[in-house]
């Protein structure tokens, strides 16, 4: 998604990183390889710090320049391993959807914020429609339907974050101000090899065979280059929802 575009020209990530430009204690929550961190890092004498469930995402965010003085911690959103007031800012791209026990993550999160801190979240929300991420979607949907229970990746997170309602009745009790909620388009379009790994990355391929996910490749790129620009990068677009929120108090 680092190469995805709103209609601004920003990434989802620079995205977020503008959503806490005065912040200068930030948390990335679910960092992964630390793309977001390097981005906040470009602004000197930011103090900054990245947890993520993954000791090997964060190994690999280590070795990205500016993100070496981060202080990065293994652990879960469900228990932060910070102090309270820690930070006057915490981004979260495409994480914090996917958490569980979803009132302990804000209790959370309320308590290492300080107050008027600041929480920006970017949240997906699905295709954007007629296009290459939609055709997929309808594509693996019944092979996801068709693994054995055993296999299946079990739903991931609490669904209320994904909306603006949702999100206010869980920030909400634990002391945070109404949610500012934005829907962006990301404009994915790139050439066919780039537009499968960019749809193909989601965690529901991981079960399913091999030979299964080959088939579906063949038959995203047979069906996506009907749709392909004159240039042959394929159409593809998701749509994310940008939730910013302060800490009371």
């Amino acid at each position: 998604m680092a190469r995805g575009r709103s209609a601004d020209g920003r990434s989802s990530y620079e995205i977020l990183r503008d959503a806490v430009t005065g912040c200068r204690r930030v948390l990335d929550l679910g960092c992964g390889d630390g793309l977001l961190l390097e981005l906040l890092a470009a602004d000197p004498g930011r103090e900054l710090a990245g947890l993520d469930l993954s000791a090997e995402e964060l190994a690999l965010a280590r070795r990205r320049p500016g993100v070496a003085a981060a202080e990065l911690r293994t652990g879960r959103a469900q228990q932060l391993p910070f102090a309270d007031g820690r930070f006057d800012g915490c981004v979260a791209h495409m994480a914090l959807m996917l958490m569980d026990e979803a009132e302990r993550v804000a209790a959370e999160l309320a308590r290492v914020l300080e107050p008027g801190g600041t929480l920006a979240a970017v949240i997906g929300g699905g295709a954007a429609g007629g296009e290459a991420y939609e055709l997929f979607l309808r594509l693996a949907r019944p092979l996801f339907d068709a693994a054995p229970d055993a296999r299946r990746i079990p739903p991931l997170g609490d669904r209320r974050l994904r909306t603006r309602q949702g999100f206010d009745e869980v920030f909400g009790p634990a002391g945070f101000g109404p949610v500012r909620w934005e829907s962006v388009r990301i404009d994915l379009a790139g050439p066919p090899e780039r537009v499968w790994r960019t749809v193909g990355g989601i965690y529901d391929l991981g079960p399913l065979d091999a030979a299964v996910i080959a088939g579906l490749r063949a038959r995203f790129e047979a069906e996506s280059a009907a749709s392909a620009l004159p240039d042959g990068r394929i159409p593809c677009a998701m749509t994310v929802r940008v939730a910013t929120a302060r800490r009371l108090g």
